[in-house]
């Protein structure tokens, strides 16, 4: 968030930084102590914040715990609002995550990694994902609201597939900068894969 973006009166200041505070102690201490076996409680205790206060901030414990994961999609879906839609549709969804990816910053890149190794260890975490992403895509195809439906919804599934790929061979390490590089040679292969010969 920049500084043109910081909310402007003290309380809203305060919310974020409670709502920030959660989100940290939250990747750390369900990385610590495991998802499943960590209460919701043990972080209510770490950030010195009511049960009231948690649930303004968020619905579940899945909620804060994947708060990287929904944070990326929320902005990836604000791009491709604005994004002019021209070309191929896979390129525009491919520019859409670049994009996405320009915007996150530092704290996000180093929250993104914990968390997604969080959902490789816990079945709860791993569920939810996958709910979340459906929702995702489902939103997708809502927003662009086009008659080949069957065609839309398969090179969505391609790209998230793309996507996911990318993660993979991008968690190693986790180096900011090539996150987007991977992206862009899976994305380059799928047509080549999708001609493999038996």
């Amino acid at each position: 968030m920049t500084a043109a973006e910081q909310p402007a009166t003290l309380r809203e200041r305060k919310k974020l930084r409670t709502r920030q505070a959660l989100i940290d102690t939250a990747v750390t201490l369900f990385g610590e102590r495991g998802f499943d076996n960590t209460p919701l409680d043990a972080l209510l205790e770490q950030v010195e914040v009511s049960r009231r206060t948690f649930f303004r901030n968020f619905q579940s414990k899945e909620d804060v715990a994947l708060a990287a994961v929904k944070q990326l999609w929320d902005v990836y879906l604000e791009v491709l609002d604005g994004t002019t839609k021209a070309g191929p549709l896979a390129d525009v969804f491919l520019d859409a995550m670049l994009t996405t990816l320009e915007r996150m910053d530092a704290d996000w890149y180093r929250r993104f990694p914990r968390t997604l190794r969080l959902v490789a260890d816990s079945p709860a975490l791993d569920g939810h994902t996958l709910r979340h992403c459906a929702e995702v895509q489902a939103e997708i195809v809502r927003r662009l609201d086009r008659p080949d439906e069957r065609e839309l919804r398969l090179l969505i599934e391609f790209f998230v597939a793309a996507w996911r790929r990318a993660l993979d061979e991008w968690l190693p390490d986790c180096p900011p900068g090539e996150l987007p590089t991977l992206l862009r040679h899976t994305c380059a292969a799928m047509d080549t894969a999708l001609r493999l010969e038996a």
